[in-house]
């Protein structure tokens, strides 16, 4: 067991403060994850954005005690702590994991290549935990802080860990190797991934195997030429090579599965449940693997059989009675149960929260100190009700102290719970694949038709950080989303900002700060367009109104009486839409004076053509006329306000003109008005519906209203659930538009309808019930924008809300 006491030791630091007896059962990086405030210990990483000594009293005021920094921090203010000066918070986290991975003698598969690593450790994982306890990394935490905080968690119990690692850049590995000390290497494959980090394909390959230093067997593909030459004579090989050790001496595809047989002193027939190149490959390491340690291939084939896709993310979606459900129905470990324990306390929609858990199916000796740390976790992440499905879950009842219900099966579940109980609240479906959870998930999501958008949070948090990357350190961040988050979701991106830690919102109407401050936002929120009838909200609210011309100034102080009001005042340096000119600023000036309960909290104005070099001139112009102008408001205050004038594409065109604050708006969603920085966004969102219905059409019969759409030759054609209610404009009709089935464009046919839309399949094999992509990752929305002459920003934000929204985090 490592203790505070032994940290001096391990970590070559040095003991600033020894007042916390408490153990160290969690380790923490990250300061908005750390609802494992008892007997966690955070280590204060600075990186490139976010400095996590900054965060230390919030996290001490969270109930943290023991801290880990790399900066002098003033130990007066943490009385009842631990504190620990090291060189590098992150050396002293990778330290602290190879320690504890010391005082295991265990089994430890460590896995490394550009692909698979993830697919692979997750079935080599449900290949072996019939036989043996095993323990591996949540999801994909392979990385410098992904893999001390996964091997952090081989307790006494465990009798096989199995640990990816990724890096980017040489030198990475030795460390990560020092962690895992694996005992048995898998070497996945090598491809482009990262190339750009090393001078060479060899060099990668001989940097990622280092893992394998002083291991015995690392079990690899020998039809990979590049790395069997580098691991020949040390590997355990397969493939259709002569001299594999596990050979492949014939495959057989059908419809549904590959027929796979093998030659490893006599031969073997697996069936593996996958006809994809990649999945074959991902699961012949892991009968590899099996074969290499001895299982008979019954065992195995009976294994591979239960395999199943890996569903690597988590959804968040609208749920029955004003509820949200958070899906992640596909497995269910201890780490994996921490993570989306962890999203769940993210989610501030509602105070209630529920958790709908299947039986933890690791095999542990000690079922009773598993299932009360899972109590323990759910009281510290502050869940409101637990319904537990599965034998063990019931035989260990007792040990939840809340609100509770235990169903032996998900069907008794499904038959006798009362679902209008769920109201309100925010339900996390937890399973095990076994427990087929996605039935639960069904009965408890909204009934919306089968559109959906796809919102990925990853991707939004990478374009949040790369303008973050673009802006100084002191520049505050106001971030847009005013029209539903263009079409996104206004909540679910706000309490993702929120997470985040923006500065500001920016909403165009009071009635959306106010939905956002009824579920729990509480940022500051600037209002773009308040009107009269709005002013009572505001002031209830908090929220703060822009002011643009004397007429919303005045009827907003004979509202307010000596009522103070945090205020924005929008200059119009040339934009010509709204904001006070030139000629009023003396007047404006008076006024603020005489009413000194307006604070104001910013001075703003928005450039007219910062997305375009031509407009170079006119857009200093403006800058310079702001500085004018903004400057003598300023002069006459007691305060001094932040200013702000750029957008999204000022923020990567003019870093002269950041002031105190940027506004980011379009660029969050993944779109690059510039174009110059394009490639270092990610899109966000995809819409998809589904086909309801398959025709066959003769040559010279129409389709559609008005008979717009006419049949030249025998075709065929699919109606699509989606139509101009949906925001699939009516501009898209005739051939104007495509969307994307099964690797092919399918272009609309006849007008689109208000509900549904028709389109031509003819020579593409599809169903009913199948899956059509109407832009995301294959068809663009700059190409759908183009296709109608528009911009992205109209098919962003036309989607209806009547379309399903689903949220997700890989």
């Amino acid at each position: 067991m490592i203790d505070f006491n032994s940290l001096a030791g391990i970590t070559a630091g040095e003991i600033v403060l020894s007042e916390y007896s408490g153990e160290i059962k969690y380790l923490i990086t990250d300061s908005r994850k750390s609802f494992f405030a008892g007997g966690g210990i955070f280590f204060a990483i600075s990186g490139e954005r976010h400095d996590g000594h900054v965060y230390i009293k919030s996290l001490y005021d969270k109930g943290v005690r023991q801290f880990v920094v790399e900066k002098d921090v003033e130990a007066s203010h943490l009385p009842g702590s631990n504190l620990l000066k090291v060189s590098s918070s992150l050396m002293a986290l990778q330290a602290v994991a190879k320690a504890h991975r010391e005082q295991f003698n265990v089994e430890v598969v460590g896995i490394t290549g550009s692909n698979g690593k993830t697919i692979v450790k997750e079935w080599l994982f449900q290949l072996i935990v019939p036989y043996k306890r095993a323990v591996k990394n949540p999801h994909s935490y392979n990385s410098q802080i992904g893999v001390p905080l996964s091997v952090w968690q081989l307790n006494e119990q465990h009798e096989v860990g199995i640990f990816e690692a990724g890096i980017s850049v040489p030198g990475e590995m030795e460390k990560l190797e020092a962690i895992i000390q694996p005992t048995v290497g898998i070497f996945t494959n090598i491809g482009p991934a990262h190339d750009a980090g090393f001078n060479s394909r060899k060099q990668k390959i001989q940097e990622k195997a280092r893992l394998f230093q002083h291991t015995e067997h690392v079990i690899y593909c020998k039809d990979h030429e590049e790395i069997d030459q580098y691991l020949a004579g040390k590997g355990f090989s397969w493939g259709h090579h002569v001299d594999s050790d596990v050979r492949i001496m014939d495959v057989v595809h059908n419809e549904r599965e590959t027929v796979v047989n093998i030659r490893f002193g006599s031969d073997h027939v697996f069936k593996i449940p996958f006809i994809d190149k990649a999945s074959i490959e991902n699961c012949l390491h892991c009968i590899t693997y099996m074969l290499f340690k001895g299982y008979d291939s019954l065992s195995i084939q009976e294994g591979i059989s239960k395999l199943h896709k890996v569903h690597m993310r988590l959804e968040l979606k609208k749920a029955i009675h004003n509820s949200y459900v958070i899906d992640d129905v596909y497995n269910n470990d201890l780490a994996g149960l921490q993570i989306a324990l962890d999203f769940l306390s993210h989610q501030k929609q509602h105070e209630s929260k529920s958790v709908i858990i299947s039986d933890i199916l690791q095999s542990v000796a000690d079922q009773q100190k598993l299932y009360t740390q899972v109590n323990e976790l759910l009281k510290t992440a502050n869940v409101t009700k637990i319904i537990g499905i599965g034998p063990a879950l019931s035989r260990f009842k007792k040990l939840f102290d809340m609100e509770a219900y235990f169903y032996e099966t998900t069907a008794d579940f499904l038959k006798q719970h009362d679902f209008t109980s769920f109201r309100d609240e925010i339900i996390l479906v937890k399973g095990a694949r076994t427990f087929a959870f996605e039935r639960i998930v069904r009965t408890l999501e909204e009934k919306i038709h089968g559109t959906q958008l796809e919102i990925n949070l990853d991707a939004l948090t990478n374009n949040l950080n790369f303008y973050r990357s673009r802006m100084k350190p002191e520049t505050r961040l106001m971030v847009m989303v005013k029209a539903f988050a263009y079409g996104s979701g206004s909540l679910e991106v706000a309490n993702l900002l929120q997470f985040h830690r923006v500065d500001y919102l920016g909403v165009a109407y009071a009635d959306e700060g106010v939905i956002l401050r009824k579920n729990g936002i509480y940022l500051p929120i600037m209002v773009m367009n308040p009107s009269e009838d709005s002013f009572e909200k505001l002031y209830q609210y908090q929220l703060e109104p822009e002011v643009y011309n004397f007429n919303i100034f005045r009827q907003l102080i004979s509202f307010l009486g000596n009522r103070p009001m945090k205020v924005h005042l929008k200059l119009d340096t040339g934009m010509h839409r709204l904001g006070f000119e030139e000629g009023d600023i003396d007047q404006l000036i008076g006024l603020l004076q005489k009413h000194s309960n307006l604070e104001v909290k910013s001075i703003f104005s928005h450039l007219a053509g910062s997305d375009e070099a031509t407009h170079n001139t006119f857009s200093r112009e403006q800058a310079e006329k702001f500085e004018r102008l903004s400057g003598r408001i300023m002069q006459n205050l007691h305060h001094r306000p932040l200013r702000h004038l750029v957008n999204s594409p000022g923020i990567v065109r003019f870093p002269e003109f950041h002031y105190d604050m940027v506004r980011l708006g379009i660029g969050l969603y993944g779109l690059e008005a510039n174009k110059l920085e394009q490639h270092r966004l990610q899109p966000i969102s995809r819409l998809k519906t589904i086909i309801s219905q398959i025709k066959h059409i003769k040559e010279g019969e129409t389709v559609g209203y008005s008979r717009k759409g006419l049949a030249k030759e025998d075709m065929q054609i699919a109606t699509i659930a989606i139509g101009y209610a949906d925001g699939f404009s009516r501009a898209f009709s005739n051939g104007v538009g495509e969307v994307w089935l099964h690797g092919k464009k399918a272009p609309v046919i006849g007008n689109v309808c208000m509900d549904m839309t028709m389109i031509d399949i003819t020579g593409i094999d599809a169903s009913e019930g199948d899956e059509v992509e109407v832009f995301g990752e294959h068809l663009t929305i700059m190409e759908a924008a183009s296709k109608i002459n528009t911009i992205p920003y109209e098919i962003l934000t036309n989607v209806s809300q009547r379309v399903k929204r689903v949220y997700y985090v890989e």
